[in-house]
């Protein structure tokens, strides 16, 4: 069995521990490796350019807007455009700044009928520290996978 099977299922599991309609929850560690491992594998950064601008980006992600800055006004087109950008088909991958955007566009996804729908648990910036700081508890960028400014 290789490692990317055995991610995929221990992320299925964590879906169904939890309840989650889609295919799987994944750490940003796992998302990682199942990118390196698939080149078909897509990751969606749901996250606000403003955010993708201010905190950093992950290289080769497609950022479809969960909702727009400021405000945070749901981005009414999202199905629509996620739709027209990514194949059902493929296995894809959502991420926002700790797990809660990332989490409703997967449950979305799911419903639109994308068989391999995952949500990266922890998301870009993780949870915050007693200070209200994020990265320094989890999340992609605690975990020191591949970022850009």
């Amino acid at each position: 069995m290789s490692q990317q099977t055995e991610i995929l299922q221990v992320a299925q599991q964590r879906s169904l521990d939890n309840r989650f309609p889609y295919s799987g929850a994944l750490t940003p560690s796992e998302a990682c490796a199942i990118l390196q491992a698939d080149p078909k594998a897509l990751l969606v950064d749901v996250r606000t350019k403003a955010e993708l601008e201010l905190v950093g980006r992950v290289p080769s992600a497609l950022n479809i807007e969960w909702a727009f800055y400021p405000g945070m006004v749901k981005n009414e087109q999202f199905a629509e455009q996620l739709l027209a950008n990514v194949n059902k088909d493929l296995t894809v991958l959502f991420l926002c700044r700790t797990g809660g955007r990332s989490h409703n566009a997967a449950v979305l996804a799911e419903q639109l009928g994308y068989a391999q729908a995952y949500n990266i648990l922890e998301g870009f910036e993780g949870e915050a520290n007693a200070l209200k700081q994020r990265t320094t508890i989890n999340g992609w960028k605690h975990a020191n996978l591949p970022w850009t400014n």
